[in-house]
């Protein structure tokens, strides 16, 4: 409850209701019993959901898929973009598709709203490190559990605390140690089959492409961008392939998280 207004300060009026009092001052309303949710104070209102508990997972790569039959697992990287993930994220919602968005730290801490749209949306999170360092792989361990618990914190305060699944090495920099720093916190080691190269931008159809003849012997897990530069090519490629996809019979599923020990 706040503290009493001063004696100087002008009350216009002292409302009394369900036992309740509410102080009114201009057009500023304190206490009233019975308002909705709204009426909160920002604090709560801003208020972080409880962290979920961590994973118990194993710290090898997964490339597979949660759910058994025809699927494939879509993945994109380097986002939050405020250009290209709304996109990508109007596409999934068009076709009915989940996918997993492998997050720079610093883009998640720079788009929040983003990151809570991602989640809302029924999509997963995955931890794409601080700096993109495609060279962690030879730095010494401590610089790499920075890098990748960095990014956890990031992602935990836009996000508002959601379970981040995986941890996603930058280019698939992944030693045996950062393997175990994602592991112990909870987070799959996450890895892919299928690589069209969308992130050199070669072309839309020529990345629609490559995604069709690598599933055909790789599947079922799919590198593909919505950050990190231009990324209109893989827009327009996602465009095309997530009703190919439906036409082939293809779900759409998470990857496999492996379990511990």
């Amino acid at each position: 409850m706040r503290a009493p207004y001063k004696h100087n300060q002008r009350i216009t009026a002292v409302i009394a209701a369900a036992g309740a009092v509410a102080l009114i001052t201009g057009s500023i309303v304190v206490g009233l019993a019975g308002e909705d949710a709204a009426a909160e104070p920002d604090s709560a209102k801003n208020q972080q959901i409880e962290a979920p508990a961590p994973l118990q997972v194993g710290s090898a790569l997964t490339r597979t898929a949660a759910d058994g039959g025809k699927v494939v697992n879509l993945t994109l990287d380097d986002g939050p973009d405020p250009r290209w993930t709304p996109k990508a994220l109007e596409l999934l919602k068009a076709h009915e598709a989940k996918a997993t968005f492998c997050l720079t730290g610093p883009n998640a801490k720079k788009h929040p709203d983003l990151v809570k749209e991602i989640v809302s949306a029924g999509h997963r999170l995955c931890n794409h490190a601080v700096s993109h360092d495609t060279a962690m792989d030879k730095k010494d361990v401590a610089y790499q559990e920075k890098e990748i618990m960095d990014a956890k914190r990031m992602i935990d305060e836009a996000s508002g605390s959601a379970r981040v699944w995986y941890y996603r090495a930058p280019g698939g920099a992944f030693t045996p140690e950062s393997r175990e720093i994602a592991a112990r916190d909870g987070m799959a080691n996450l890895g892919w089959n299928v690589d069209p190269g969308d992130f050199n931008r070669p072309g839309a159809d020529k990345i629609v492409s490559a995604v069709q003849d690598q599933l055909k012997t790789k599947g079922p897990t799919i590198l593909m961008h919505d950050g990190g530069g231009d990324r209109s090519q893989s827009v327009e490629a996602l465009e095309k392939l997530l009703p190919w996809l439906k036409e082939q019979g293809y779900g759409f599923s998470f990857p496999k998280v492996p379990e511990a020990g």
